[in-house]
């Protein structure tokens, strides 16, 4: 049996607590474009391992408490 990695991110409430950022200005600061930023919130996007790091960088933090993998039980194989 293998496993399914989920990456799971708080970047919304990252956002919610930096004065509010914007998806645009966040976008701006990590050097993305707004649309990948909605796309990384709604969980319909990955991003680089480069990403991840200059968005942790915008707001701080470690990358880890921007962004959680979960490892899940894959019964498929």
């Amino acid at each position: 049996m293998g496993k399914k990695l989920t990456i799971t991110n708080k970047i919304r409430t990252l956002r919610f607590f930096a004065n509010e950022m914007t998806q645009l200005e966040l976008a701006e600061k990590a050097g993305a474009s707004r649309q990948t930023i909605m796309a990384l919130e709604a969980g319909k996007y990955t991003p680089s391992l480069e990403l991840a790091f200059r968005i942790a960088d915008v707001f701080n933090v470690p990358i880890g408490e921007v962004f959680e993998c979960i490892k899940e039980e894959n019964n498929n194989d």
